[in-house]
């Protein structure tokens, strides 16, 4: 039965998948100057360069992946990045009791998205998609 709607299915996947990205690439135009901060906060090195590969990443990856353009790569590139937010930005292991939990959380997010993109990264965009069009 899946069979038959596979090509929505597919499309459906890299569509809800990249809204999260999209919103958090917007935001961080919108908000550079903090989201710059937020990387500094965490003494992670060069952080206006860190927050314009987050920009490029999100807002740009999720552009692709709705429409479905070098999607393997994009979904791969996508999910080292999101593996690396988890650790950077949810390592609940060294962080205060009342942190945790939450953190926790986050970085299984991280994890389970990164799944799905490798999936992603693994099987391709599917029949609705540019890569279709274009034979990739």
């Amino acid at each position: 039965m899946f069979q038959n709607f596979q090509a929505q299915l597919s499309l459906a996947a890299r569509v809800l998948m990249a809204l999260l990205f999209l919103i958090a690439g917007f935001g961080k135009i919108g908000g550079f100057e903090g989201t710059v901060g937020y990387i500094a906060s965490k003494g992670l090195p060069l952080p206006q360069l860190g927050a314009v590969i987050a920009v490029v990443v999100e807002f740009l990856g999720a552009i692709a992946l709705i429409v479905g353009f070098q999607t393997r790569l994009v979904a791969f590139i996508m999910a080292v990045f999101t593996v690396a937010a988890g650790v950077f930005f949810h390592n609940y292991w060294a962080m205060p009791a009342e942190q945790v939990y939450v953190n926790q959380i986050m970085f299984m997010k991280n994890l389970s998205i990164a799944g799905g993109l490798l999936m992603m990264s693994a099987f391709g965009a599917g029949a609705l998609s540019m890569d279709a069009k274009r034979g990739a």
